[in-house]
């Protein structure tokens, strides 16, 4: 039953991930891949918020290990990252990647603030 919930959550993760990838994307000409950034950073938020609120296993393991471990994408993040540096925008790639992990860290305390806020 917890591959059922884990892959439905996955299922649904990948397609939001997918779908506002292309939405970003579409109105982003930079060579910053501004999409997976937006991505991962929301990702690391509603993690802070989902990892620190009382919800039962089964809603945690869809919404945790499932919607947002497929939502957030660490291959895509590394694949844009390492062809920046290796291209002509090392600049920019590295920008991308120091920017990713540390508004990532922050990103997850903040959704960590948000919860002991108002919960």
């Amino acid at each position: 039953m917890e591959l059922l919930i884990v892959g439905i959550g996955g299922i649904l993760g990948s397609i939001a991930r997918f779908t506002s990838g292309k939405i970003i994307s579409k109105n982003n000409k930079g060579s910053f891949p501004l999409g997976t950034f937006i991505i991962n950073i929301t990702g690391a938020i509603f993690l802070g918020i989902v990892s620190n609120i009382s919800i039962s296993k089964n809603l945690y393991l869809f919404l945790g290990e499932g919607f947002l471990g497929s939502y957030t994408t660490f291959s895509t993040f590394m694949y844009e990252g390492v062809n920046l540096l290796e291209g002509s925008k090392k600049l920019n790639g590295f920008i991308y990647i120091m920017l990713t992990v540390i508004l990532g860290i922050i990103g997850y305390s903040l959704g960590n603030i948000i919860v002991h806020m108002f919960i």
